[in-house]
Parts: structure tokens; sequence; C-alpha cells
């Protein structure tokens, strides 16, 4: 799917009161989604980039495969078309938290158009500074973000009072497979088909055992490979929930590495090696790279959402994809993939709520196990 993204960005100072707007468009120019936010003190140039990054987002949130950006900020679109240099060490994680956004679509193309031609994400980043000044819009305010005249408990410890977040998420429960004679041996196990050991069973059967008092669960989503649908089975059997199959929840697919253990990837191609831990572009030989993992994850996470909005759903998988959702739910860089560890049968929880927020509300838990 193609999209237009209008985004702005503005400061009251220079530094000063800063706020951010972007519009999301389909093919036909309807809106089919909006953000902003106040952003404290900060320059126009932080502000419009922050603007980019809000549209990135929204725009995968809805879906998209192409984007044309559309700015009226020349620094932005030239710098991000890498036509200019990015010079001022304020800008550089900017612009790098950009174009990570940008390598999950197919296509993102940049363009400068003039003031008058990007009023709606101007509108909505003055509306943002207003509400960070204290200007009442009360339309808006009561529509998205009602007070609630007795806050209770629960009230109090969801994030969305911390975050600001609206509507009904989407909570995953993230489940990593069990034991197979792969892991056990600490091998790359992508696209192989081990199946799971009696530990690897057990270790399912306890998982299933957890989920099962969970109330409300909606679906059981799984990858096709045998070790995850053994897993999912389990889940399916103990909570009565049937389970269907995402080919994009697949393992990442290490190539020529296959089978080998870290040691020996490394003495078989040491160049490669060492920069596929570095940069998420870099494929294994025969294989598949970071970035593209984190771009079919998103597309399964967008279609889980979009079928089974604001329900309970279990996610069944393996490693490099569930810490793709971590990362999503996170909003970080792909280092996360190399500091986060997570063992087999470990439960994660993520959830995404429809105005683009995300909450991570557990990592790796084997309680169950012990």
């Amino acid at each position: 799917m193609r999209v237009v993204v209008e985004a702005d960005g503005g400061s009251r100072g220079n530094p000063g009161p800063a706020g951010y707007g972007a519009v999301v468009l389909d093919e036909s120019g309807a809106v089919v989604a909006e953000r902003s936010e106040g952003i404290g003190v900060a320059t126009n140039n932080v502000a419009e980039y922050q603007g980019l990054l809000a549209g990135l987002r929204a725009a995968a949130e809805v879906g998209a495969s192409e984007v044309d950006v559309r700015m009226d900020s020349k620094l932005v679109v030239e710098q991000m078309s890498g036509r200019w240099k990015v010079k001022h060490p304020s800008m550089q994680p900017l612009v790098a938290q950009a174009r990570e956004l940008a390598r999950a679509f197919d296509r993102v193309g940049y363009e400068w158009i003039p003031r008058e031609r990007n009023q709606r994400a101007d509108r909505l980043a003055n509306q943002a500074m207003d509400e960070q000044a204290g200007v009442a819009r009360p339309e808006k305010q009561t529509a998205a973000r009602p007070e609630p005249q007795q806050p209770d408990v629960a009230a109090t410890q969801s994030p969305t009072s911390w975050t600001g977040a609206v509507g009904e998420p989407t909570r995953l429960y993230l489940l990593r497979h069990g034991q197979t004679e792969l892991s056990v041996a600490r091998r790359y196990s992508g696209r192989g088909n081990p199946p799971l050991t009696d530990i690897g069973r057990g270790q399912a059967e306890a998982a299933a055992r957890r989920l099962a008092k969970i109330e409300g669960l909606s679906a059981v989503v799984a990858s096709p490979l045998a070790r995850a649908q053994e897993t999912a089975r389990a889940v399916a059997a103990a909570t009565g929930v049937e389970v269907a199959v995402d080919e994009d929840l697949i393992e990442t697919d290490f190539g020529a590495w296959e089978g080998l253990t870290f040691a020996e990837a490394a003495e078989r191609d040491p160049d490669v090696h060492r920069r596929w831990l570095g940069d998420p572009s870099v494929p294994a030989p025969g294989g598949e790279s970071f970035d593209q993992v984190h771009h079919r994850v998103r597309r399964a996470r967008n279609a889980v959402v979009s079928r089974f909005g604001g329900a309970n759903v279990v996610v069944v998988s393996h490693v490099t994809p569930i810490k793709s959702l971590l990362r999503m739910g996170l909003d970080v860089g792909p280092s996360l993939l190399f500091r986060l560890h997570l063992d087999l049968a470990s439960l994660s929880v993520v959830e995404f709520y429809p105005d683009g927020h995300a909450s991570v509300r557990l990592v790796n838990d084997t309680s169950h196990l012990a």
C-alpha cells in the first residue's frame, strides 16, 4: 500500500516550546492517521524531525509498503535524500532513527513543498504547541482523553495514564517455542525444522497451562515451523483456541550458517559474520538480514492488530521475530537484538494501541518452567 506522509514541526523561540504534526493520506487522498505532540523545549529542526519520525511510524501502523514524504523543511528533505550532510551532533541520532524507520518500507521518497501546501501538518503542530502551553481545546480533549471522575487503582496502574495512549490495546503474549536438539547444541536454527525434544514438549505444556489461566484469549498465531507449531498446538489444546499460521513469523533465514555454531560461522565467513553482527542490513550468506526480518514481522504485527484489534492474542514464534516485536513496542533500534536474551519457552507481553502508542509489559518470563 502506498501512502503520503505530510509532516511539520515548529518551535516558538528556536529553541523554545516545540511540537510536531503528521498526517498520513491514502492513495485517494483520504486521511488515515494523524499524530501530534508537544515535545518541550527544542529547535525547529528537532521538531521537524520528530514530525517525520511520527509520520513514518504512523505509516507503518496502517500497513504501508511505500511512502512519499512531503515536508516544507528543506533541511530534512535534503538530508534524508542524502544530498546534504548531517553536521550537527544533535541531529545525527534523529537522522539515524528516521533512516532505521525508513528501511522497514519497500520505498520512501522525500519531496519539499511550500508551507501553504503543508497546512494540515502545520495545524497539528501548532495545536500540539497550544495544548502544551495550556491553551485549551475542549472538543479534542473531551473526545480523545476523557478524565475519569473517580480514578481507580487499575486505571492508575495502566500505561495509558503515563503515555496518554488512547483506545483498547491489542495485547500480544509472545511465546518462544520449546527446546530442540539444535538449541541444546547452541547452533543457528533458522529455516531448519527440528522437532521439540521431550524437554521441549514439557516446556510447551507448562507455558500452555499458564496461558490457559488468562481470560479472553481470542487467537493463537504461530510460525509455520514444526517447533513453533508443536508449541502452539499445546497452547491451543489448553485454551480451546485454534491455531492460525502466519508465514511472516518464521525465524531468520541463516542461509549457509544454518546448523553451525557461532564460532563455526565466524570461522567460515569472518568478514561477513563481523559485519552481520553490527549492521542489520547485512544478510547471512544465502540468507536474510535482520532488516528484512523486521520488515516482514512488522507486516505480521499489522495483520494481527488489523484482524484481532483490541483482543488478547498468543503469538508463538522464534527469537528474532519476538525481539522485533519488542523493538516495535519499545521503539528502539536494532542493538536490542544483541542485548536482549530470550529463553526457550519464555513469555513476553507487548500491547499496541490504535493511536500508535505501545507498552511492553513483560520480557523473558520463565516462571512457569520452575
